[in-house]
């Protein structure tokens, strides 16, 4: 049994049914909980980046609990591949144990790692945890990876069992915590960061914890109100998925026990997530290529001024324009905006996916590349089960049918509250229509979506 092991914590930012945390404490005499700041990602980040707000104020939860269990967090601010080694030597460690991370610098990251501290006798010990199913468990018939989702989902189901959600003991075994002198945390200035009010995202255990108990009284209605932007329809869970201050087998298996069209449509929104890792894992080179070789390099004109007025939200398509100024406001975007917004920008505008998908990455503080990937790349048409490219957006029915009564529109886009549910979703349409000049600052068009649908069919096709 070694001595003393350390508990790396990274994007699982909890004190329960943690995989890596469970094994820890089961294998060591003594354990230390660490957490680094990690320069490699924060260096090339904004001083207003929410993401880092909302982990510094979920780690403060978390040191608190160690703290109520005589021990506290070890925090770090520097490149992980330096400090994990650094410290294991401070506390003579002699094993470091995590929970497996799947994007491709982190699997470089952590082979690098491993290797460190194996030269001074130390191991790097990683658990699956932020999935149910990960890498290669859920196949097909002839042992290779899902391109499209619904068999995979009915694999997935078919797979799932009370084994895979069976929470990970840890309370019971909290007295091998080492015990700390008060250790320091740095605060957000001091990491170059802004300390960014994130109180509506509820950071931390409790806040993961009220969102799910919140969202547990609403599910029956998932199915039919999760498509609305203007409606509390969705679970608001993301960003604790993300950053692991919910378990991801909690969650399932609630989902799977209520049933129901709510549950049920919410868990295949899970099993979604999950297909886009196994995809990432699977296909790691679809970070920056397309997954249908194809479309790789389809020849986007990339209009730098439509690419800016789609990312201030002043295209003139206000549905887009709300969907966009939500984003850059709160970093928060309704799902089915994403997809209004990411089809607007490949298929209106004729601009690369990958623009939208790296400012997205800017932006969302559930920004996950999998998902993120995923998304844009169905969007676009250029990824694994994604739309056919003929599958185009019209903004307006779009419009028309999530957001009836302009009520999302008119709180981002509050220039034009004062037109009626008929006129919101194409005030352009004001003076056409009546002859008259709108009293409101808004922009025209910048594209004729009749005239861009014909051109993005053209570009598609050439391939």
């Amino acid at each position: 049994m070694p001595t003393t092991s350390l508990i790396w914590f990274r994007r699982d930012l909890r004190l329960f049914d943690h995989a890596a945390l469970h094994h820890a404490l089961k294998a060591s005499q003594k354990v230390i909980a660490v957490f680094i700041f990690d320069r490699s990602i924060l260096d090339g980040l904004k001083r207003d980046d929410r993401r880092i707000a909302f982990i510094w104020h979920s780690l403060q939860q978390l040191k608190a609990s160690l703290m109520a269990e005589g021990s506290d967090l070890v925090i770090r601010h520097g490149k992980a591949e330096l400090e994990i080694p650094r410290l294991a030597a401070e506390f003579n460690a002699t094993a470091v144990y995590t929970n497996h991370d799947y994007e491709p610098a982190a699997i470089v990251r952590d082979a690098n790692v491993a290797e460190q501290l194996a030269t001074v006798g130390c191991q790097l010990h990683s658990y699956k945890d932020q999935v149910i199913f990960e890498k290669d468990e859920v196949l097909t018939k002839t042992g290779g990876m899902y391109s499209v989702f619904t068999p995979y989902k009915r694999s997935w189901l078919a797979k799932l069992n009370d084994f895979y959600l069976t929470s990970y003991p840890i309370k019971p075994y909290l007295k091998r915590l080492a015990p700390l002198p008060l250790q320091a945390m740095p605060s957000l200035a001091v990491l170059g960061f802004d300390d960014i009010d994130v109180s509506t995202l509820q950071p931390g255990m409790a806040g993961g914890e009220a969102l799910f108990n919140d969202f547990c009284l609403r599910i029956n209605d998932y199915q039919e109100a999760r498509d609305f932007p203007a409606v509390k329809g969705v679970s608001y869970l993301s960003v604790h998925l993300r950053f692991g201050t919910v378990s991801i087998r909690e969650l399932a298996k609630r989902a799977w026990q209520m049933g129901g069209r709510g549950a049920e449509t919410w868990l295949s929104e899970l099993i979604w997530r999950e297909f886009y890792q196994q995809i990432l894992w699977h296909r790691p080179e679809v970070v920056q290529h397309a997954f249908k070789p194809e479309y790789d390099a389809l020849p986007f004109p990339n209009n730098p001024e439509y690419f800016a007025a789609w990312c201030e939200g002043r295209t003139g398509f206000p549905i887009v324009d709300a969907a966009m100024r939500q984003l850059n406001q709160t970093g928060f975007m309704h799902n089915r905006l994403r997809m209004i917004a990411a089809s607007f920008l490949v298929k209106d505008l004729l601009i690369d996916w990958r623009w939208g998908e790296q400012y997205f990455a800017e932006k969302l503080n559930d920004f996950d590349l999998a998902a993120n990937n995923g998304g844009w790349q169905w969007a676009a048409s250029t990824g694994c089960d994604a739309q056919p490219y003929f599958r185009i957006f019209n903004p307006v029915s779009q419009s028309e049918r999530f957001d009836p009564q302009g009520k999302f529109i008119r709180r981002y886009c509050p220039e034009l509250a004062e037109l009626s549910p008929k006129e919101i979703h194409a005030p352009w349409l004001i003076k056409a229509i009546f002859g008259i000049k709108p009293s409101y600052d808004y922009p025209a068009p910048i594209v004729d979506h009749a005239a861009q649908r014909i051109a993005a069919l053209a570009l598609f096709k050439r391939n």
